[in-house]
């Protein structure tokens, strides 16, 4: 039997292009003639954003880069019919600015519950679409049990900081892989693919990394690869040359 393909994925909930780049790479998988096992890792694009940030997405994002606000709000215009091109309805009037921490921690909790695809489908809609608080604890606990976690179980965990350092070792670990934006993806343990690419690009690197697990199979011996943020771990390989994109609203 084929080994699935393992995949990890640097995002921030509050990445626009994280959703977006997690459509299409669910296309790609989707037409993938193999298994594809997929894990999250956790990114903080603003981190010294406020958990009330008092303001509009426009407000927030002039300041942080220090643009003008029409030119700010032509931006999310942009962002907001690419997002629908992928089947998303982005509200950025309604996004409440906040900061992400403790959604990674609920996100880590989701991973050993096993509900973290889930889990991260429900953050980026509340947040992009729904336009749903989703730095406070309440919030988060509504938005878990939605995704089957259970309430109580949640609380705890972001009372106690159960995961906090899950969500540091993960930043630290996209720090020595040299990773500068989100979202960036890690398939097969060597090819990196940066940013929201097409799913003919993700295609690509999956069938790569196939052909790399064929013939490493093949040769009786060859060592295994290290897990991305492992000791001794190298920087992956650009699966295809990076395609620009268009200036992201982080």
């Amino acid at each position: 039997m084929t080994e699935p393909i393992n995949v990890h994925v640097w995002s921030d909930i509050a990445c626009p292009w994280c959703f977006i780049g997690k459509r299409r790479f669910e296309k790609a998988a989707a037409d993938f003639d193999g298994e594809v096992t997929l894990e999250y890792h956790s990114f903080e694009l603003a981190p010294d954003t406020p958990v009330d940030f008092e303001g509009s997405e426009v407000d927030f994002l002039a300041g942080h880069k220090g643009m003008a606000k029409e030119q700010v709000a032509q931006m999310l215009g942009q962002m907001t019919q690419l997002a629908a091109g992928e089947g998303l309805a982005y509200d950025f009037d309604s996004v409440k600015h906040t900061k992400t921490l403790k959604a990674h921690q609920v996100l880590h909790l989701a991973k050993a519950k096993g509900l973290q695809l889930e889990l991260m489908e429900k953050l980026f809609s509340a947040y992009f679409e729904q336009g749903r608080h989703v730095g406070h604890d309440e919030d988060l606990v509504e938005v878990a049990v939605e995704a089957g976690l259970d309430a109580d179980e949640v609380g705890r965990a972001l009372r106690e900081g159960t995961y906090a350092g899950a969500v540091q070792a993960d930043i630290a670990a996209a720090q020595q892989i040299g990773i500068q934006g989100v979202p960036f993806y890690i398939i097969g343990e060597k090819y990196g693919v940066s940013g929201a690419q097409s799913p003919e690009i993700f295609g690509e690197a999956l069938r790569r990394a196939r052909a790399d697990m064929a013939a490493e199979a093949a040769q009786p011996g060859t060592a295994e690869a290290p897990q991305p943020g492992s000791a001794g771990s190298a920087q992956a390989e650009t699966a295809q040359p990076e395609t620009a994109q268009p200036e992201t609203a982080r």
